[in-house]
């Protein structure tokens, strides 16, 4: 049985290695003579929202340009080699011993993920083959590599490869990366110019000249040099002089692409999901988020602002994005002010980039503090404060100045940011704490904080942390969207050739602020009055009667210059600067960043149905007094306004006048930080900031020539013109409650009233729905019944009367109506 069973299993064996084998032998070897005319499969296309408007076709009019081995530096051929197959020369198509590393980590992993390619078998998967990654195409990938090395000498092959690499966007070949990159042949460009020709066909995207990443691209040249080198390709001198060569790309050309910023970086997302060949060459149509039509308005803005803030403050860049905070949808992306501009970088997509965001940032720092109990009526002493607790053993002093080197003394929180002052945002920031700001942030989808506090201090709200314009803006969409974060995203749907859908998008929100908390700064970005003494009444902020929360942010270096506002379905965030970091002229954002974000925002919001923002819920009066705005004194009591006497039970409400006992200090000595909301801190001094704040507070009070009090200074005497026996005396005499009256016929209501002090006025209800008032003796009022809504047969008419200390009284009878 054992014999028959080994027996079967031979000849089956037989079998399958015999059918693989005729497979193998099979294979044709295509005509490679015939490269020259091929043509690139179908390109992926990527349109705007509507599907309609074609933004940028992948490999729109491709570029590439057949030259001989002998035009070929050798430069370009020896980095070529060292960087992606230093054993070229001497394998015959495959390498074993990396194809077998490559099965085991296959295996492994139960996928393709390792390759172990030669540069003979890039060639054959360049022109010859898919880029599936499946192990019969990788099998059939080493065959031909075996066959094409018996045909074609290394010269011929090397030669093939360079021709067919894609170099980034629409270039294949070195010559035609040559050209485009530097100007020349390819066998004009020198060493450091060859090297960095190598670097990018590992990820012509990511390596890219024009991409995001020069530094690693950078970096990448270095290895090739490096690796030449070693492999006795150059000498070490040579090595040294082109590691510091300085090369210089020229710009790219505009081959027709649409909003080239946000296009290419949609391209970069798609490599990355689906690999550069799929894109290259599968027919993709991919729909993206961008509103074309607001795009183009958005770049015409740019293109006429832009020069005259290099002119005028030395700003030479700028970038916008524009945001639905409702679904993260990107709806502009303008990257710089020139994509093609190469003298000031313009291909640099300055959205994505991370910059110092200066007092941008401070609204996260604000709405961390009201989800703690503070309010926009929370008032803190703008005075000159050192804050760092070391100063004077050592340490680094710090006493920031506000942005007019002026103090206002105490300013409440609204005031405080929507005029943008410093002392008073780095106290909020003490009180919110550092921790719970970041994570506010964080949550709100800044990202690149991280989470370590150490790193920013007191200076974060300040914007000593990096941002980038995109998730500054987008997180902002969460004041905008009532406290629900919306992420940002960029592609609508990607189909294949076929129209099966690949991907498509559905967004998603969460809460991340609690919603009073977004409508808190939403009204605080949106109050004209309160952010006048800064902007002035009629300033860029302001739309007419469309209401727009905004803010502005400079760092204190004056390199970078933002503006981020909103409305319920737009959010627009626009930057300005250098590229190189170098500082701007001395001039806050409002008068470099803020005309330029005005005239997008006012050319988007006619396409807008007009939203407004919905009122925050009042501040709670039963606060202590340090978070209402008592900065006189913590310690409050309540007076008649008309006897000038404490206030009892009796007193009415809107007569009773909330006063502090006046005991000026800083909010510490009123509150603990770390719970607001508890009771007084009993050794207030043990906060390390107090002292610090506490100082200047004082000095202040005392040049203010402000009398101190306390509980002996309160009044004596209680409030004797509100008592329950001066409540005045009132009887309806007509209508008669024994009587049914028709409810179509007017009625008049009569009352009869005296009291220790005269009657001034008397208001009706029936059913508790006011009818009116009289403020005149006989204090009558007429009405017709059947004109009101829910009446019944028998109906209470109440009269409250009001003498001239408002003490009041009241009677009801019961109405009886026919109707």
């Amino acid at each position: 049985m054992i014999k028959k069973v080994f027996l079967f299993a031979v000849a089956l064996g037989l079998v399958i290695g015999g059918s693989g084998l005729l497979w193998l032998a099979t294979l044709d070897i295509p005509d490679f003579g015939s490269f020259d005319e091929r043509l690139i499969a179908q390109s992926t296309k990527i349109y705007d929202r509507t599907g309609k408007i074609l933004l940028y076709n992948v490999q729109d009019e491709v570029r590439r340009h057949i030259v001989s081995s002998e035009n070929i530096s050798r430069h370009i051929k020896n980095a070529t080699v060292a960087i992606e197959d230093d054993q070229f020369y001497e394998h015959r198509g495959i390498k074993p011993m990396a194809i077998l590393r490559a099965v085991f980590v296959n295996l492994g992993a139960g996928t393709l993920k390792q390759g172990g390619s030669t540069i003979t078998q890039q060639l054959i998967k360049n022109t010859l083959l898919t880029q599936e990654k499946k192990f019969s195409r990788k099998i059939k990938e080493a065959v031909l590599a075996v066959k094409l090395e018996k045909v074609m000498n290394k010269e011929q092959i090397l030669n093939l490869y360079l021709n067919e690499t894609p170099y980034g966007g629409n270039i294949y070949g070195v010559e035609e990366a040559a050209q485009a990159f530097f100007g020349k042949s390819a066998k004009e460009v020198s060493l450091a110019e060859a090297a960095y020709i190598a670097s990018v066909p590992k990820a012509p995207t990511f390596y890219s000249p024009y991409g995001q990443n020069k530094e690693k691209l950078k970096e990448r040249q270095s290895l090739v040099l490096t690796r030449m080198r070693e492999l006795g390709f150059i000498t070490k001198e040579e090595e040294q002089a082109a590691q510091t060569e300085i090369v210089t790309f020229l710009p790219p050309q505009n081959r027709g692409i649409k909003a080239p910023h946000f296009s290419l970086w949609v391209r970069d997302y798609l490599e990355e999901k689906y690999g550069s060949e799929v894109v290259r060459s599968r027919g993709l149509k991919v729909t993206t988020t961008l509103n074309w039509e607001w795009q183009k308005q958005a770049e015409e803005v740019v293109d006429k602002i832009a020069p005259g803030n290099e002119a005028n403050f030395r700003a030479k860049n700028t970038g916008l994005v524009a945001i639905d905070p409702k679904t993260g949808e990107i709806l502009v992306m303008v990257g710089s002010r020139d994509y093609f501009e190469v003298s000031n970088d313009g291909n640099f997509n300055t959205t994505l980039a991370h910059r110092q965001p200066g007092s941008a940032f401070k609204p996260f720092v604000y709405a961390t503090a009201f989800n703690k109990g503070y309010t926009p009526e929370t008032v803190l002493f703008d005075l000159e404060t050192q804050f760092d607790v070391n100063c004077g053993d050592g340490g680094n002093c710090y006493k920031p100045q506000n942005y007019d080197s002026l103090f206002r003394g105490p300013i409440n929180l609204r005031n405080a940011l929507a005029q943008s002052i410093n002392i008073p945002a780095i106290k909020v920031l003490y009180l919110a704490g550092i921790n719970d700001s970041l994570k506010t942030a964080r949550e709100m989808g800044i990202k690149s904080l991280g989470n370590d506090p150490n790193l920013y201090g007191l200076t974060l709200v300040l914007g000593g942390g990096e941002v980038s314009l995109l998730e500054l803006t987008s997180a902002y969409g969460v004041f905008a969207n009532d406290g629900l974060r919306s992420p940002y995203f960029n592609i609508l749907k990607v189909e294949d050739a076929e129209g099966k859908i690949l991907e498509e998008a559905s967004p998603r929100t969460t809460r991340v602020l609690p919603e009073n908390t977004a409508r808190l700064i939403s009204d605080i970005l949106s109050d004209n009055q309160a952010r006048t003494p800064l902007f002035g009444e009629n300033n860029l902020l302001t739309f007419g009667d469309r209401e727009v929360a905004a803010k502005t942010g400079t760092t204190n270096d004056y390199r970078d210059a933002w503006i981020v506002g909103y409305t319920p379905n737009v959010v627009i965030g626009a930057w300005a600067g250098n590229n190189d970091n170098t500082p701007m002229e001395k001039r806050v954002a409002g008068m470099i960043i803020a005309p330029l974000w005005h005239e997008v925002m006012a050319k988007i919001l006619p396409d807008l149905n007009a939203e407004s923002f919905t009122d925050p819920l009042p501040t709670f009066t039963d606060l202590k007094p340090a978070l209402r705005g008592y900065w006189q004194g913590g310690e409050s009591y309540f007076i008649d306004k008309i006897s000038g006497k404490l206030a009892t039970a009796y007193t009415p409400t809107e007569l009773r006048e909330e006063k502090v006992l006046t005991s000026v200090h800083s909010i510490l000595y009123w509150l603990d930080k770390n719970d607001p909301l508890g009771s007084k801190p009993s050794r207030p001094e043990r906060d390390q900031q107090f002292a610090l704040w506490e100082e200047p507070v004082r000095a202040w009070a005392r040049t203010k020539n402000i009398i101190e009090q306390n509980l002996s200074d309160l009044p004596k005497e209680e409030d004797d013109v509100h008592l329950p026996e001066f409540a005045p005396r009132v009887e309806i005499t007509s209508p008669n409650s024994n009587q049914t009256y028709e409810a179509s016929t007017n009625l008049t209501i009569e009352i009869e009233t005296d009291g220790e002090y005269s009657i001034e006025e008397a208001t009706f209800f029936l059913n508790n729905n006011y009818l009116g008032a009289s403020n005149r003796a006989p204090f009558s009022f007429r009405f017709r019944p059947a004109e009101l809504e829910n009446l019944q047969e028998r109906n209470e008419l109440k009269v409250i009367v009001y003498d001239k200390m408002r003490n009041r009284g009241e009677t009801s009878i019961t109405l009886k109506l026919d109707y």
